[in-house]
């Protein structure tokens, strides 16, 4: 036993400090330790903080004996909001603060080859462009995970085309124009499909110039893991092969996740795994168990978005005027500038008395799957298009940041799931295009998401399907790359 400690690998995950990139790492940490791996996972001060006081995820990982959290500062106030509107705080915080101090962890630090225990692999979030550099200048192997979605990774790798083309940027009255230079998507992709940082018009914004480096230094990595299938994303995945070889597609990973902790008897299929950074209401599920087969929309615009107080009164009226009923995930801090203190009409209070639950935030994973649940009303993210993906579920998107203007298309036009509303707010939009999901396209909506679905599932399906064989693959390569270090 002494023996096998020390030659295992010690694997560093390091993803990107937001809603949907700590909860994929999570998952994929969990399925390297339960391989035996040793595991080290780093947080920020403030992402650990959330994930103790409103989860289970210390005691699910003591059963890891391999596994330990670290922590890192984020260069934030803990009182700043970490919401979309002020990404680039994020992105400052990460280049001035949590990057010297990740460098003087690893080379100097409690996971240098000077501490009791080295790191001897690296998965880092693709968005850490610098990590390349230092994991060969400390001697380890490196891979990328892109946990936003690789119609939207896509777009990245081409943008030093679009800018040659002068399709980027682009002015907001070409925003219907097509896009020719993001090959695969040439017949239906427009310049409002592409990602939000793409409307940016000065191409030295420090996130423009981020993004350029990213897709520099990926392909320099040993390896490149996406949350994803060749039955979900398989034109996509052979371009962007093209400059990453070396593609380990694990998706949809939540539900690879499930899957094998059910076989190494690890969970039940009840089991919450939920890696929320807000407290999950659990409240709804009550009330959902009441509502009729596929009856409910399920509303959230996800861990990033914001919206203005005029936004929420139009989405609000359009659900309820749809005559639907609604379960609504109200984050706190998503209505900019008024949370929790505007006055509401009283024919949107009493409609929701009758047919409505809003709650602040739920076990996503969970509430789709609920047989009342017939419609998701979504902000696109990566991890809640693939967790509706899997479910069957029809979507309304209403994207608003990174990939999910990329992924709404998509739902719409390649994977025909769902109605893409992109830049679309108004009450008689949203009633009619609930209405035309649940009513008049209802059986097409239904039908495309069942085939999805069955699709998505092959991936993950027991040790036959791909994304069982690519992980296994992924544990074998880092245990022989690691060999090596």
């Amino acid at each position: 036993m002494g023996k096998d400690k020390v030659i295992s690998p010690h694997v560093l995950l390091f993803p990107l400090p937001l809603q949907g990139p700590v909860n994929c790492m999570l998952k994929l940490a969990e399925l390297l330790a339960i391989n035996g791996l040793h595991v080290t996972f780093l947080n920020t001060d403030y992402i650990q903080n959330c994930l103790l006081k409103h989860t289970h995820v210390q005691s699910r990982f003591e059963d890891y004996p391999e596994f330990r959290f670290e922590t890192i500062a984020d260069g934030l106030s803990e009182d700043h909001p970490r919401t979309g509107d002020k990404f680039i705080d994020i992105v400052i915080g990460i280049e001035k603060v949590m990057k010297p101090n990740f460098v003087e962890m690893l080379t100097n630090g409690k996971l240098s080859s000077k501490s009791s225990s080295p790191v001897s692999f690296m998965i880092a979030d693709g968005f850490y462009s610098f990590a390349v550099d230092l994991a060969k200048d400390v001697g380890i192997p490196l891979m990328y995970f892109e946990t936003l979605s690789p119609c939207a990774l896509w777009t990245f790798f081409c943008l030093p085309r679009l800018i040659e083309l002068g399709e980027v940027p682009f002015k907001e009255n070409d925003y219907d124009r097509k896009v020719s230079g993001v090959p695969e998507t040439e017949n239906f992709l427009r310049q409002r499909d592409l990602p939000s940082f793409f409307r940016i018009r000065d191409l030295n914004h420090p996130i423009i110039q981020f993004i350029l480096k990213e897709i520099q230094e990926i392909p320099r990595s040993q390896g490149l893991l996406l949350n994803t299938s060749e039955h979900i994303d398989g034109p996509i995945i052979s371009q962007i092969s093209t400059l990453c070889p070396n593609i380990y597609n694990i998706g949809p990973l939540h539900a690879l996740h499930k899957s094998i902790l059910l076989s190494a008897q690890k969970a039940s299929p009840h089991t919450n795994s939920s890696n929320s950074l807000w407290e999950d209401d659990k409240s709804c599920m009550t009330w959902l168990d009441a509502q009729p087969l596929k009856s409910v929309i399920y509303v959230s615009i996800g861990s990033l978005a914001v919206m203005t107080m005029d936004q929420l009164m139009e989405l609000w009226h359009g659900i309820v005027n749809s005559g639907k009923r609604f379960l609504w995930a109200l984050r706190p801090g998503s209505i900019a500038g008024k949370d929790n203190k505007y006055a509401i009409p009283a024919e949107l209070s009493d409609a929701t008395k009758e047919r409505g639950c809003i709650v602040s935030w739920v076990f996503q994973e969970e509430v789709l799957a609920h047989p009342a649940i017939g419609l998701f009303f979504t902000h696109s993210g990566w991890n809640s298009t693939l967790e509706s993906l899997i479910e069957g579920v029809p979507m309304i998107c209403w994207p608003y940041i990174v990939d999910q203007q990329v992924n709404s298309c998509f739902v719409q036009e390649v994977w025909r799931v769902g109605i893409d509303m992109k830049d679309s707010c108004d009450r008689v939009t949203v009633e009619k295009t609930i209405r035309e999901v649940m009513e008049d396209r209802k059986d097409e909506f239904e039908k495309s998401s069942s085939r999805m679905a069955k699709l998505a599932g092959l991936s993950i399906a027991d040790q036959g399907g791909s994304s069982h064989h690519n992980f296994n693959r992924l544990v074998k390569d880092i245990r022989a790359m690691s060999s090596h270090t």
